[in-house]
């Protein structure tokens, strides 16, 4: 039977930041891959979420801002996009990248996405790509989200679908699992990667916090790459539980973990490279 772990919300969210701020420059150099890979949901979400020129947007949890660019530039000179996330290190990558993209219509603030220091009603739009599954409360990041758009904004996240449609995960954390010796952990436990994935469960959550119109929509998004060796080369490089739960073995042991997950994962070969099935759930919804 799956553990269902219930964690301390504030002990979690500073084992996330650290977490990141040591994974924020591996990240940031796998951007072209990650942008490849997130391209045609990057669009979507924007196009879900009514980006338009002149708005002002936040993005919530974005990372090192790869799509904190592409927000700019849909709002144009006359917008602006606000970048929050809870770690210091990777936003300082995404004031960096907007810079170096020559885009001074970016802004950046470290922020806890469950209690955002920010005016009400201050944003046309929302999105959040890749970090509402991470909120230990998902619930009150939405509700934050709800606070400080305006009356008719739109808003759309990216997560995880549920598990059966992303074995990929379920391959790394069952396997360092049992190379830590751990029990097998519920995939929808608060925190986890597909903890927002169960059919249903985020449109709910979206309409407790008080959003109308809500759909959620699955997309298929394959993540392709040279070999499984760059996918695990990804995964070592990102702030993902796997590394979390195999920071505790010593380095052989640890490596014995890797190469198995390479074993299993290797079903996924094909004659244009190693590609890797995930879905993701775009839900929008209107403020």
């Amino acid at each position: 039977m799956a553990t269902i772990l219930t964690p301390d919300p504030q002990a979690f969210k500073a084992a996330q930041r650290t977490q990141w701020d040591q994974s924020a420059a591996g990240w940031n150099a796998h951007t072209p891959q990650i942008r490849a890979w997130l391209r045609p949901v990057t669009d979507a979400m924007m196009e879900m979420a009514g980006i338009a020129p002149g708005m002002a947007v936040l993005d919530l949890a974005a990372g090192a801002g790869d799509q904190t660019l592409d927000l700019a530039r849909r709002v144009g000179p006359a917008g602006r996009v606000l970048a929050t996330d809870l770690s210091p290190a990777i936003l300082a990558l995404a004031r960096y990248n907007a810079r170096h993209a020559g885009l001074d219509n970016v802004e950046t603030q470290v922020a806890d996405g469950e209690s955002l220091p920010l005016d009400a009603s201050s944003f046309d739009a929302a999105v959040c790509r890749l970090g509402l599954m991470f909120f230990p409360d998902p619930l009150a990041g939405l509700r934050e989200l709800h606070r400080v758009l305006r009356p008719g904004a739109g808003v759309c996240s990216v997560v995880f679908s549920r598990p059966e449609s992303n074995p990929c995960l379920g391959i790394l954390m069952s396997t360092a699992l049992a190379h830590a010796g751990l029990p097998a952990r519920d995939p929808l436990q608060p925190g986890a990667l597909m903890s927002l994935g169960a059919p249903g469960r985020l449109d709910e959550l979206f309409r407790q916090a008080g959003f109308r119109e809500v759909a959620s929509t699955a997309v298929a998004a394959p993540f392709g790459l040279p070999s499984v060796a760059h996918y695990l080369d990804f995964v070592r490089s990102s702030a993902s539980p796997i590394q979390q739960i195999l920071g505790r073995l010593d380095a052989p042991a640890a490596q014995a973990a890797w190469d198995e997950m390479a074993a299993k994962l290797e079903r996924f070969n094909t004659a244009d490279g190693w590609i890797g099935p995930n879905e993701l759930l775009l839900t929008a919804a209107r403020r």
